[in-house]
C-alpha cells in the first residue's frame, strides 16, 4: 500500500486519522529499506520520500523529527556526491517545515553541517549553505536555543584546521553573538583560545571574519565588564600575547590592555605571566610599532595596580580562589600544544569557583581582594635581567618594575634583595647610559629604604672586616639614630633620608666591581659615582668608600680609585655642597670626614696634596711636598702633578688663587706651590704655574718665622683638633707600602722576562 499510493496523500490520511503507528511505520520503511539501502537509487528515493513525508506531516513533523533526521544525516557521509546533495536538499525541506521544532536536534544538525561545509563538491557545498542560512534564521527567530548544550560541541569544532570548517564556525559565532537573547559572552572562555588560533589562518577572509568576531566580543566586554569572567581568560591571553603571528599577538595584546584597565586588580595574580608576554615586546622595532605601543600601555597599567597595601597583605589569605597562572615555563610550552591541533587552553577555564552559569564570577575590584604574586613577578624580572639578548627598553622596564616594587612593597621586596643584588651590580656594565641610570636609582633605593634595616647595623657583606673605626662612616641600625649632621644633603634620596644596612654592602661590592672591571671604572666610574651622589648622601658615599679603600690590599687599584674619587670631588657640580663643607672644616663632622678621606687619599701622593689645598691645609700640603723628595718620581707621578697644576687654574680653586694676594697670612700656600714648581720639569705646566707665581705681590713678605701670629683674616687656626703629625706619619707608612709593592711587581716582571729569554 505504501508503494502503490502517493506518499503525501497517504501520510495526510494517517495524520487525519491520528494514526501515529502507521506514520512511524512509513518513516521506518523509507529509512531502513530505502534511505539506508545499499543501492544508490533506493537511497535517493528514500531521501525524497522522507522529505515528502515531512511536507505532508506539516506542523506535526516535529513529533517525528528524530526518525526523519537521522537517516538523512547518515547520507551526509555517502561516498556519492549526488546523494550527499539529495540528503542536503531533503534535510532542507524537513527543517523548513519543522522550523523551531528542530532546535532540540540542533547539535546533530550543526555537526552534520560542519562536515558538509568542508565538502569538496561545489553543489553539495552550495546546498549546505542554503540549509545553513535556513538554520541560522530559525535560531535568530527563536528564544529557545540551548546555548549550554551547544557550547561543548562548539568548543570541540573550533579547533578544526579545515578552512571551510573554520569559516562555518566563525559565521555561527557571529550569528549567535548578534542575537540579543543569547549571551555568548558568558561562555567566551570556552572558545576564546580557538578563536585566536583561527585568527592565524592563512585565508585572509577567515582572518577578517575572526577579527570581526573578536572585535564584537571586545565591544560587549567594554559594555558589560561586571559580567565578564576576566580571570578565566587571562592565561589564554598570556599565551597568545607571545604568538609569532603579528595579528594574533597585536589582538591579544589589545585584549590584555582592556582586561587590565577594566578588571583592575583581578589581573594581579597573573602579573608574572603578563610580564613574560609584555616585556619582550617593549624592545620591538618600528616594524612592530603597534604591538610595542599597546604592550607599553599594558605594562604601565599593570604597574599602577600595585599599591602599598600589597606590602601588608598576607599572601596565604585570599578572599577568592582565582585560577592559578601558569609559570613562565608553562606559558612558553602551551603554544606548542596549541599548534598541534589539540584543545590546550581548557585547563584553567573551569577551576574551583568557575561556573557555566551567567554572572558567576564577581570581577568588581570593590568586591574582590587579590594577592600580588610577588615571588613570581620577581622571578620573571630576574630572568629578563639575566637574558643578555633582550633589548634596552625591556631592561629599562624591568628596572622600573623593580624600583616600583621597592617603593610600593619594600618589606616583601627585601626578601629578594640578596638574590637580586649580584645581577643589579652586573647591570652597571650595561652599554646603555639610560639602563645604568635606572639601575643606580634602584640600587640607591635599596641602600636607603628603611625596610632594609637589620639588627646588626650592617647588612650581609662580602670581603674582610668592614666594621667602621672611630673616624669612619657608621651605618645606623635604626633610622632614628642618625645625627643631624648625617642628614645633610640627604634630601636627594629618592625615598628616605636614611642609609640602611645594604648601603655599606653596596659600596663594598661596587668597589669590587671597579677592581675586577677596570674598563668599567675608566669609562663609567665617574658617571656612576656622580649619579650616586645625586641619589644618595654624597658625604656618606665618600666616607664609606674611603673607609673601604683604607683596607684595600690591591694598592694599585686603591691609588687609581682614590685618583678617580678626588677628580670627582674637585670637579663635579654634584659635590658643590660637600666641597664647601670640606673647605671650611668648621664642624667636627667635616674634620672627621677630612681625616677619613686623608687616610685613603694617602694611596696617591698628589691627590693628598690636592685634598689639603681644597681644605686649606696649606702648611700640611707644604710638609707633604717636602716628603716627595723621598718618593720614587715616575712619569705617572709627574703627570698627576701636571694635572693638579691645570686644576689649580680652574674655577674650583678661585679662592686659593685669591689667597695668593694675602702673602703674609698664606706663606705655606706659596711655598707649597713653589714646591710643585720645583718638582715639575720644564713643561707647559711649569710655565703655567711659574707665570701664576710671578703675579704674587711682594715676594719678600714670604719670609716668616714660627712666632708669626696669624691675623684675623686667616680663616681658621691650623690646629682644628686635627693631629697633622699623625697624618703625616700615616702618609709615609702608606707610601712605603706602595714602594715595596712596586719593587715586588718589578721583581716579578724581571723574573718573567728571564723565563721568556730562557
Amino acid at each position: 500500500r505504501v508503494l502503490s499510493s502517493p506518499l503525501p496523500r497517504l501520510v495526510r490520511e494517517f495524520v487525519a486519522q491520528n494514526n501515529t503507528s502507521q506514520i512511524k511505520h512509513v518513516i521506518q520503511i523509507l529509512s531502513q529499506e530505502f534511505a539506508l539501502s545499499q543501492h544508490p537509487h533506493s537511497r535517493k528515493g528514500g531521501l525524497i520520500g522522507l522529505a515528502a513525508c515531512s511536507i505532508a506531516l506539516g506542523k506535526d513533523s516535529g513529533l517525528y523529527l528524530k526518525e526523519l533526521i537521522e537517516p538523512v544525516l547518515t547520507c551526509f557521509n555517502d561516498a556519492d556526491s549526488r546523494l550527499r546533495y539529495y540528503a542536503c536538499e531533503a534535510l532542507y525541506n524537513i527543517v523548513k517545515v519543522a522550523r523551531g521544532s528542530v532546535l532540540p536536534h540542533f547539535n546533530v544538525l550543526f555537526d552534520g553541517l560542519s562536515k558538509l561545509a568542508a565538502d569538496p563538491d561545489p553543489n553539495v557545498k552550495s546546498g549546505s549553505e542554503l540549509l545553513d542560512r535556513l538554520l541560522k534564521d530559525i535560531v535568530t527567530e527563536s528564544n529557545q536555543f540551548d546555548l549550554v548544550g551547544f557550547i561543548p560541541l562548539l568548543r570541540e569544532r573550533i579547533y578544526s584546521n579545515n578552512q571551510y570548517a573554520r569559516q562555518f564556525i566563525i559565521s555561527w559565532i557571529l550569528v549567535l553573538e548578534s542575537v540579543p537573547d543569547i549571551n555568548l559572552l558568558d561562555y567566551l572562555p570556552e572558545i576564546l583560545d580557538g578563536l585566536f588560533q583561527i585568527l592565524g589562518d592563512n585565508n585572509k577572509e577567515i582572518r577578517k571574519m575572526c577579527e570581526m568576531a573578536l572585535g564584537e566580543f571586545l565591544k560587549e566586554i567594554k559594555k558589560n565588564p561586571s559580567s565578564v569572567k576576566f580571570a578565566e581568560m587571562a592565561n589564554i591571553l598570556v599565551i597568545h600575547c607571545q604568538a609569532a603571528d603579528d595579528l594574533i599577538q597585536l589582538t591579544a595584546m589589545c585584549w590584555m590592555r582592556e582586561f587590565i584597565q577594566l578588571a583592575g586588580r583581578v589581573m594581579l595574580p597573573y602579573s608574572s605571566g603578563i610580564l613574560t608576554a609584555v616585556l619582550p615586546c617593549l624592545s620591538y622595532d618600528d616594524r612592530k610599532k603597534n604591538i610595542k605601543e599597546v604592550a607599553n600601555v599594558c605594562n604601565q597599567s599593570l604597574m599602577k595596580l600595585v599599591i602599598p597595601e600589597d606590602d601588608e597583605m598576607d599572601e596565604a589569605k585570599q578572599s577568592i580562589d582565582i585560577p592559578k597562572e601558569p609559570t613562565p615555563e608553562e606559558s612558553l610550552s602551551k603554544p606548542e600544544a596549541a599548534s598541534s591541533g589539540e584543545s590546550p587552553l581548557i585547563w584553567t577555564t573551569r577551576v574551583g569557583h568557575c561556573s557555566t552559569e551567567p554572572n558567576s564570577f564577581p570581577c568588581s575590584c570593590e568586591r574582590i581582594q587579590v594577592t600580588l604574586n610577588l615571588d613570581g613577578i620577581v622571578q620573571v624580572l630576574d630572568c629578563h635581567l639575566h637574558d643578555t639578548s633582550i633589548g634596552m627598553m625591556t631592561r629599562i622596564a624591568v628596572l622600573k618594575w623593580l624600583y616600583h616594587l621597592y617603593i610600593k612593597t619594600p618589606r616583601k621586596m627585601f626578601r629578594h634583595t640578596d638574590s637580586l643584588f649580584p645581577i643589579l651590580l652586573r647591570t652597571l656594565s650595561d652599554e646603555s647610559d639610560e639602563v645604568i641610570l635606572k639601575d643606580l636609582e634602584l640600587l640607591a633605593e635599596i641602600a636607603s629604604s628603611p625596610a632594609g634595616q637589620t639588627e646588626e647595623g650592617h647588612g650581609p657583606s662580602d670581603g674582610p672586616d668592614v666594621r667602621p673605626g672611630p673616624a669612619e662612616l657608621h651605618i645606623p641600625a635604626r633610622a632614628g639614630q642618625l645625627s643631624s649632621s648625617s642628614m645633610k644633603g640627604l634630601e636627594c634620596s629618592p625615598s628616605t633620608p636614611t642609609m640602611n644596612s645594604y648601603f655599606y654592602k653596596f659600596m663594598i661590592n661596587l668597589l669590587k666591581r671597579f677592581s675586577s672591571e677596570r674598563k668599567l671604572l675608566e669609562t663609567r666610574g665617574a658617571f656612576i659615582i656622580r649619579q650616586l651622589c645625586l641619589l644618595l648622601n654624597a658625604e656618606n658615599i665618600f666616607h664609606s668608600m674611603a673607609d673601604i679603600l683604607l683596607r684595600e690590599e690591591n694598592l694599585k687599584f686603591a691609588s687609581t680609585m682614590v685618583h678617580t674619587l678626588n677628580t670627582i670631588l674637585l670637579t663635579s657640580s654634584e659635590l658643590f655642597q660637600l666641597r664647601n663643607q670640606l673647605k671650611d672644616l668648621k664642624t667636627p663632622e667635616s674634620r672627621n670626614l677630612f681625616c677619613c678621606l686623608y687616610r685613603s687619599w694617602c694611596h696617591n701622593p698628589v691627590t693628598t696634596v690636592s685634598l689639603c689645598f681644597l681644605t686649606q691645609n696649606y702648611k700640611h700640603a707644604y710638609d707633604l711636598i717636602q716628603k716627595f723628595g723621598d718618593l720614587e718620581v715616575t712619569v705617572d707621578f709627574l703627570t698627576e702633578v701636571d694635572k693638579l697644576v691645570q686644576l689649580i687654574e680652574c674655577p674650583i680653586f678661585t679662592y686659593l688663587r685669591l689667597q695668593l694676594l694675602d702673602v703674609k697670612n698664606n706663606p705655606y700656600l706659596i711655598k707649597a706651590l713653589y714646591g710643585l714648581l720645583m718638582l715639575l720639569p720644564q713643561s707647559s705646566a711649569f710655565q703655567l704655574l711659574s707665570h701664576r707665581l710671578q703675579c704674587v705681590p711682594n715676594p719678600e713678605l714670604m719670609q716668616t718665622t714660627d712666632n708669626t701670629k696669624p691675623s684675623t683674616s686667616f680663616k681658621r687656626t691650623t690646629a682644628s683638633n686635627i693631629d697633622y703629625t699623625e697624618l703625616l706619619q700615616h702618609f709615609e707608612k702608606v707610601q712605603n707600602k706602595h714602594l715595596e709593592a712596586r719593587h715586588q711587581r718589578a721583581g716579578r716582571a724581571e723574573q718573567l722576562d728571564r723565563r721568556v729569554v730562557l
